[in-house]
């Protein structure tokens, strides 16, 4: 029985994850440790409350103090690190809150960890992103041997956090992995990121914003074969290594918001009420409003998974056709979850990101 530290456990993908792993290994132990930021949510977590060997503890993983209690409390003998500052534009609105969680606080993971494994059996595995490697233009993909060139206090940040990783390993031995994932995409995600925002937007006809001329390319990866690509590596990875994760689906940005606005349109359709506000025409495409780009926008990204395919046996199983269309009708049949959370301190988020550009795009 593996003894597993979740942190960012109560986020998107990492509730996704500790739900996954309950049910793929229902005899580990496992601690869910999150500071319950504006994105995380207990709901998320709902399946597991009454799960005798499922512990949730509310913290933050800068708290160095609290963090080694953890591990001496509950034993760990795995950490699977979530946590961190996610979304490039709050980093361009407030950077420093990212240093503070991803550097700082992955910095006190590892030392908790190093101070508290004297035996072997340990990993620890950091959940990175592709966009550390920089932009790509049309061609090419990131594989794990791409120098890093991260152009957003975001990307930076978790570059900063990659190298202490990787540094954790080459001086002090520590059992680490690292992987680099595409763009996830499912149930659980916080309205701020592209998919659920221009869903709910979608479906309550709100307009649906479009950073620059919406060519910028993406790969796109469900969150369930993330969880099982993690899974993966934790079982099987080799210490000290870097595996990338991609779902083989790149997208343009346009493309997605079009595919997602047929998709309301079939599932939704468009409701009188809605539809006498902003005039649909048959479809929400005409909500589509193309605002002002954001400060270094990188054009492309596209992840290159061959060394995980060949070396560990995964591939992303779920399509980018049926993993949208299933992420709809997540949300179509979730609104009381997602209507919640897009309320309050994000819809001041939302209209400050926002306004300044739309107007600036007029």
């Amino acid at each position: 029985m593996r003894k597993i530290l979740i942190t960012g456990g109560a986020g998107f993908i990492g509730s996704n994850f500790a739900v996954y792993m309950r049910q793929a290994h229902p005899e580990d132990r496992l601690v869910v440790f999150d500071k319950l930021t504006y994105a995380g949510n207990l709901e998320n977590l709902r399946s597991l409350e009454a799960d005798a060997n499922y512990r949730f503890i509310k913290g933050d993983i800068t708290d160095f103090e609290h963090v080694t209690r953890v591990f001496k409390e509950e034993g760990i003998d795995t950490v699977v690190n979530f946590a961190a500052e996610s979304h490039v534009d709050r980093s361009i609105l407030g950077p420093k809150a990212f240093i503070e969680t991803n550097v700082n606080g992955t910095f006190c993971l590892l030392e908790a960890a190093r101070q508290a494994w004297t035996s072997g059996g340990n990993r620890f595995l950091h959940v990175s992103t592709d966009e550390v490697y920089g932009s790509l233009g049309e061609t090419g993909s990131f594989t794990e041997t791409t120098p890093y060139s991260p152009n957003s206090p975001y990307s930076a940040s978790k570059a900063a956090s990659d190298h202490l990783v990787r540094a954790y390993f080459h001086t002090y031995g520590l059992p680490v992995l690292t992987t680099n994932c595409s763009n996830n995409y499912g149930p659980f995600q916080f309205p701020e990121k592209l998919i659920p925002l221009m869903v709910i937007n979608a479906l309550n006809g709100k307009p649906l914003p479009v950073y620059g001329d919406g060519t910028n390319v993406r790969d796109w990866l469900h969150v369930s074969d993330h969880c099982a690509a993690i899974d993966t590596v934790l079982s099987r990875g080799r210490a000290g290594e870097v595996y990338n994760v991609g779902g083989r689906a790149e997208r343009r940005n346009i493309d997605i918001v079009e595919g997602i606005c047929a998709a309301v349109d079939a599932r939704a359709g468009s409701d009188e009420a809605i539809a006498r506000l902003y005039s649909f025409g048959g479809s929400r495409k005409k909500l589509i409003t193309f605002v002002k780009d954001r400060p270094g926008h990188d054009k492309r990204y596209a992840i290159d998974c061959t060394k995980i395919e060949k070396e560990l046996g995964w591939k992303p199983s779920v399509t980018f056709d049926h993993g949208i269309k299933s992420t709809v009708d997540w949300y179509v049949a979730n609104r009381s979850w997602w209507e919640r959370i897009v309320s309050g301190e994000y819809l001041r988020y939302y209209e400050r990101q926002y306004k300044d550009r739309c107007d600036a795009a007029k």
